[in-house]
């Protein structure tokens, strides 16, 4: 299973299973839950942090936390 740290710029995908403890509790507020939509806008230089639109909502989160994130990868259309 592909992770948040593993998307190419531009590409989206479905949030799957993640251990919530181990998210940071305000990425959790901010949408970033079991079943909403991710796409990595942007990368870093040095590949870190990533630049993501959750849902209409734009963050940035480190690719340490990404990696803790499991993803359905969309097909393009």
């Amino acid at each position: 299973m592909s992770t948040i740290a593993d998307l190419k710029k531009g590409q989206k995908a479905i949030i799957g299973e993640m251990n919530a403890q181990e998210i940071p509790l305000k990425l959790l507020e901010m949408g970033c839950l079991p079943g909403n939509q991710v796409e990595l806008i942007q990368i870093a230089p040095f590949r870190d942090p990533l630049y993501l639109n959750i849902n209409d909502t734009f963050l940035s989160i480190r690719k340490e936390t990404a990696k803790l994130i499991n993803v359905n990868l969309i097909e393009d259309e």
